[in-house]
């Protein structure tokens, strides 16, 4: 009886095709980030081992999710040297740009030699499942016997 009044409850959903105007807005959209600017941003992802745009600086974080994502990787004894941070909260250009050069709508983001890692919440899952600590080992962020070394949790 409770699984028919469910089934009967549950209406399936299909995206509808994007209309003319959606695609031509979404073209739009992209052309915002002139060619100069994605260069910019290009050569700061492969400025430095780990980038990270956030809102403040690894030493005075100004959102809550950009503390975190310092946080994690303090934990996994990742230092100044290997990473680079952007304040995008001090240029405009760069808080939108970074977002359409990303395709992804949220900072903090981390790039990891030069390949989108993402954001708060992809850091956090990755940490608790130990994807992250293997990364940074694969990457030369950290090296591999400090990592063993690390307390487990």
């Amino acid at each position: 009886m409770f699984r028919t009044s469910l089934r009967s409850s549950l209406t399936i959903l299909r995206p509808s095709a994007p209309s003319a105007l959606a695609a031509s807005r979404l073209v739009a959209a992209r052309r915002f980030l002139s060619d100069d600017a994605r260069a910019q941003i290009q050569k700061a992802v492969t400025s430095s081992p780990m980038v990270l745009f956030m809102k403040g600086t690894a030493e005075r974080p100004e959102c809550g999710f950009s503390r975190a994502v310092v946080q994690i990787l303090g934990l996994h004894g990742v230092t100044t040297e290997k990473l680079r941070t952007y304040n995008v909260l001090e240029d405009q250009e760069l808080r939108n740009g970074i977002k359409e050069f990303s395709e992804w709508p949220t900072i903090p983001q981390l790039y990891v030699n030069g390949e989108f890692i993402g954001g708060c919440d992809i850091l956090l899952g990755m940490h608790q499942s130990g994807e992250l600590e293997d990364l940074l080992v694969k990457n030369d962020i950290i090296p591999k016997e400090q990592s063993s070394d690390a307390p487990s949790s």
